[in-house]
C-alpha cells in the first residue's frame, strides 16, 4: 500500500479506544499517529497545537446512538459534525462507509452532533428528531482546528437510547465496540492513504443521453397525469439510482406483465419490447405508453425489412440484454445472435445475410465483428446508418481521450449497463479502470497514489452521482477540475402522445 501523501493523526479520547486503534493499524501503516485528547470538547479543543503539522485527521472512538436502529458495534461515519451551533461538512464519508462496509461491517453515514455533556433521555431523543445519527463530545472542536485538511469522524457505538450508558448492559457493548475498532484502524491507514491534492479529467459527453431523459420523463408524465401506481416492465433504464427514485415516486418494476392488474397504466422500458409482449399487453388490457428509445425502434424497422426479404440477420449483441431480446422477438425464426468473431464462423451458408447491432456496445468490437461478416459473406448488407447510439460512440471516444492522461479511471453507471461497461472496457485500454455505482463503490486503494483520475458516466446514470463522486474526491484533498469535451449533444427526442401536455 503506498503510503500516506502526508501525516494522519488519529485522535481518540480514551486510552483504551487509542490502544484499539493502535492494535488495528497494520505493520505497514505509514506515518499514522494516534494520540489521546482527553474527553469532551475541552480537551479535545486543546490539542490543537498538538494537531499542526497533521495532514490529515480522524476522529475515532466510542459514540452513543440516537437513531433507534443502531447497534452497539455498528459504525457510524460523520457526513457532518453539527457542535456549537455550526455543521461542519465532511465530505469523503460516502468513500469511507463504503470502505468499512466492504471489510464486513455494518455501517451508517449521516450526521454526527457533538456535545459537551452525556446526553439522555428527552435530549437524546430531540437530536435525533434533528437528524443526527449519533452524539459523542470531541468531533466538534477537532473538525473545526481541521481548517480546510482533510477530516474524517467515524464513531463505534457503546450504548443506544434503550441501553444507555452506566448499565451493565453496555458492558457488552463496549467490548464489542473495543473489537470492531480494531477493524477500523487499517480503512482509516488507508482513507489517509488516499488522501491528497489530486486533478480530475471530466470526459464530455457523460451521463444521460436523449433516449434515457425521454424515458424517464415518460414515467415522471405518467405519475404525474394519472397518479401512482404506474407499471414499468423491466427497469426503465438501467440505472439503480433512477430505479430508486422513480419507485419513491410510485413507480412499480415488474419483470413480466402478469405482475400488473388488468387495466393498469404500464409503460415499456427504453430497450424495446418484443411484438409477444405488445401483444399480451393488448391482451389483458393495458393502458400502455412506450419509452422504446427511438433508436431502438430503429434498429426494430430495419430486422423487419431485412427479414422481409428473407435475409438471415445476423444480430451483434449480448446474450440476455433486454435490448436484444426485443430485436430477436420482432424476426423470429430469421435471427442469429452473434457475440464475437468466433460466432461469425458458426453462422449458416446458403442464404443471403444481413447484420444488425445492439446500440450500446463498444464501436470497435462492433466493428470488427462486423468486418468479420463481411469477410465471410461480402454481400452482407448492414444497417442504412450505424446502429450504435451517438451517445454511445460519444461517451466512448470522450473516455478515451481522458483515460490517456488518467493514473485512474472511474466510470459512473451500473453493473446492468451495457454502455457503463463497455466505457470501462475501452477506458481500461489505457488506464485502470473501474465501474461504480457512486462514490461508496470507490475503493480507497485505487486512489492511493492517483493524482490524475478520469471521470465519466454511463448514459444512465444521473450527472448528481458524477457530481457526488468529484465532492468525495475533495473530501481527500484539493481537487482541480479538467473537462474536455469531445462532441456537442442537441438531441431530442419527442414524446409519446399519452404523456404530452394537453
Amino acid at each position: 500500500m503506498t503510503g500516506p501523501a502526508a501525516d494522519a493523526v488519529v485522535c481518540t479520547a480514551l486510552g483504551v479506544e487509542a490502544r484499539a486503534v493502535r492494535e488495528g493499524l497494520p505493520d505497514d501503516g505509514g506515518s499514522v499517529q494516534v494520540i489521546r485528547t482527553g474527553m469532551g470538547p475541552g480537551p479535545a479543543g486543546r490539542a490543537e497545537n498538538r494537531l499542526r503539522g497533521a495532514g490529515v485527521l480522524v476522529v475515532t472512538g466510542f459514540g452513543g446512538a440516537l437513531d433507534d436502529s443502531l447497534r452497539p458495534g455498528d459504525v457510524v461515519v460523520a457526513s457532518e459534525i453539527r457542535f456549537d451551533g455550526r455543521t461542519l461538512p465532511c465530505p469523503s464519508a460516502p468513500l469511507l462507509a463504503g470502505e468499512l462496509a466492504r471489510a464486513g461491517l455494518n455501517v451508517r453515514t449521516g450526521p454526527l452532533a457533538t456535545s459537551d455533556h452525556i446526553v439522555t433521555g428527552a435530549e437524546r431523543h430531540r437530536l435525533s428528531e434533528e437528524g443526527a445519527l449519533a452524539v459523542d463530545m470531541e468531533s466538534g472542536p477537532i473538525a473545526a482546528a481541521a481548517g480546510g485538511r482533510p477530516f474524517a469522524a467515524v464513531r463505534v457505538i457503546v450504548d443506544t437510547p434503550a441501553v444507555p450508558l452506566l448499565r451493565p448492559a453496555t458492558i457488552r457493548g463496549g467490548v464489542l465496540a473495543f473489537r470492531t475498532l480494531r477493524q477500523v484502524a487499517p480503512v482509516l491507514a488507508r482513507w489517509a492513504a488516499a488522501c491528497g491534492p489530486r486533478r480530475a479529467l471530466l470526459a464530455a459527453p457523460r451521463s444521460f443521453c436523449a433516449g434515457v431523459e425521454r424515458a424517464i420523463e415518460i414515467v415522471e408524465r405518467a405519475l404525474d397525469q394519472y397518479g401512482p401506481p404506474v407499471y414499468v416492465r423491466k427497469q426503465i433504464v438501467h440505472n439503480l439510482h433512477v430505479v430508486r427514485d422513480l419507485e419513491a415516486r410510485g413507480a412499480v418494476f415488474v419483470d413480466e406483465l402478469d405482475e400488473v392488474p388488468e387495466g393498469a397504466v404500464t409503460v415499456f422500458s427504453a430497450h424495446g419490447v418484443a411484438p409477444g409482449v405488445r401483444d399480451e399487453a393488448a391482451a389483458r388490457g393495458l393502458r400502455v405508453i412506450d419509452a422504446t428509445c427511438p433508436l431502438v425502434t430503429k434498429v426494430h424497422a430495419e430486422a423487419r425489412r431485412f427479414a422481409a426479404r428473407g435475409d438471415l440477420v445476423a444480430l451483434i449483441g449480448h446474450a440476455g440484454h433486454e435490448e436484444v431480446e426485443g430485436t430477436m422477438g420482432e424476426i423470429p425464426g430469421s435471427v442469429v445472435l452473434v457475440e464475437d468473431v468466433a460466432d461469425v464462423a458458426r453462422l449458416p451458408e446458403g442464404r443471403r445475410v444481413s447484420y444488425l447491432t445492439q446500440t450500446t456496445l463498444a464501436v470497435d468490437e462492433a466493428a470488427d465483428i462486423a468486418a468479420a461478416i463481411r469477410r465471410r459473406f461480402p454481400d452482407a448488407e448492414g444497417p442504412q446508418k450505424d446502429d450504435i447510439c451517438y451517445a454511445t460512440t460519444n461517451r466512448q471516444h470522450a473516455v478515451r481521450d481522458v483515460a490517456e492522461g488518467s493514473d485512474l479511471v472511474l466510470v459512473v453507471g451500473s453493473a446492468n449497463s451495457s454502455n457503463s461497461r463497455r466505457l470501462a472496457e475501452v477506458a481500461g485500454r489505457a488506464a485502470p479502470a473501474y465501474l461504480v455505482d457512486g462514490p461508496g463503490d470507490i475503493a480507497l486503494d485505487w486512489l492511493a497514489g492517483a493524482r490524475t483520475v478520469g471521470l465519466t458516466a454511463g448514459a444512465s446514470a444521473p450527472p448528481a452521482l458524477v457530481d457526488a463522486v468529484v465532492a468525495a474526491l475533495g473530501g481527500l484533498g484539493p481537487v482541480t477540475v479538467e473537462e474536455r469535451r469531445v462532441a456537442e449533444e442537441t438531441i431530442r427526442f419527442t414524446l409519446p402522445k399519452e404523456v404530452r401536455t394537453r
